[in-house]
């Protein structure tokens, strides 16, 4: 592997947008997993972020990506905990499914406070959506109706019971107080266009699932977008009102970040964390989110740790409260 050095002459410019000096010896990652096959989230994530940062010279060398599939990312997880637990060259792609995993105890063991969270930017946004012809209007409509009765409202989704698509829904309801989160009517099929096609049929009264999933569909006019799950509205889709804006305070989407092994240092964490903002702050990273259908979403360093914790704890109960895990 070769070493990526921050802190040689050439790279005076780009080490004082990092806050760090000159002549320092300190290297950066080398290497970042990718826990899949190319190919998807997370192989995207570390090509695209690993190259911007050696196009833009936060790195002095290209960035090695290495594939490594298996358990939903917990083979990845396993061997950063277990053999490189303080490797500060070493740099890992991560995403909602991440957390939503690590909450649901899949990693064998494994815990989210095994790694440092370094941060998110992009995602691809959580949407609830209904028929064209649904006399749903609004978020607060469609939750109010689940509460007046369970058993009249449907939602499908691309994930399986429990997993996020499924959680996204039961995060809204809980925001307007309703507890009874096992009388919620979920049906899991085999990805969001299977869902928008269970909504669109009649089959069940709302869609849930990610904004890359339904735009077709939205063109087409097919289905009404009732919310989407992020901060600020998603450019492009200017027209979609957020959950927040509804008075649902809940934020999901399918963020794209990285961690970094536990035991590697603060000063090591903060370069990568302020590494990452420098991507983030770059146009070469606007024009990736733009090509890929990804919205705004940055949180970088402890602020984002922080959500990470919250989410994780979150979906953990949630997880209890359904019957997914003890």
């Amino acid at each position: 592997m070769s070493k990526v050095r921050l802190g040689s002459a050439g790279l005076a410019a780009a080490l004082l947008s990092l806050g760090l000096g000159a002549g320092t010896g300190v290297t950066h990652a080398a290497e970042c997993i990718a826990p899949a096959n190319p190919g998807g989230g997370w192989d995207f994530t570390c090509r695209s972020i690993g190259k911007i940062m050696y196009d833009i010279g936060v790195v002095e060398d290209p960035i090695q990506v290495t594939n490594m599939a298996g358990g939903g990312g917990g083979l990845a997880f396993t061997h950063v905990v277990s053999e490189r637990a303080d490797d500060a060259e070493l740099i890992v792609a991560a995403s909602s499914a991440t957390a939503t995993r690590l909450a649901q105890n899949a990693y064998g063991g494994m815990t989210a406070d095994q790694v440092r969270f370094v941060g998110a930017i992009g995602a691809d946004p959580g949407v609830i959506v209904v028929a064209d012809d649904s006399p749903i209007q609004t978020l607060p409509e469609l939750l109010d109706a689940v509460k007046a009765d369970p058993a009249s409202v449907a939602f499908a989704g691309g994930s399986a019971v429990g997993g996020f698509d499924h959680l996204k829904v039961l995060m809204a309801l809980d925001r307007v107080g309703f507890s009874d989160i096992t009388s919620v009517k979920y049906i899991g099929v085999d990805g969001g266009a299977d869902a928008v096609t269970q909504t669109v049929g009649g089959f069940t009264q709302a869609m849930t699932g990610d904004m890359s999933e339904i735009v077709g569909f939205l063109k087409s006019g097919d289905v009404r977008a009732v919310a989407v799950l992020t901060e600020e509205r998603v450019p492009g889709f200017d027209d979609i009102p957020t959950a927040k804006e509804q008075g649902i305070d809940v934020v999901a989407v399918n963020w794209r970040g990285l961690y970094v092994p536990k035991d590697i240092s603060d000063e090591d964490y903060q370069k990568w964390a302020d590494a990452l903002q420098t991507v983030a702050d770059s146009p070469e990273w606007a024009e990736q989110m733009e090509a890929n259908g990804l919205a705004p979403f940055t949180r970088v360093g402890s602020d984002f740790q922080n959500y990470v914790d919250e989410v994780v704890a979150e979906i953990n109960q949630m997880s209890k409260d359904i019957g997914v895990i003890q």
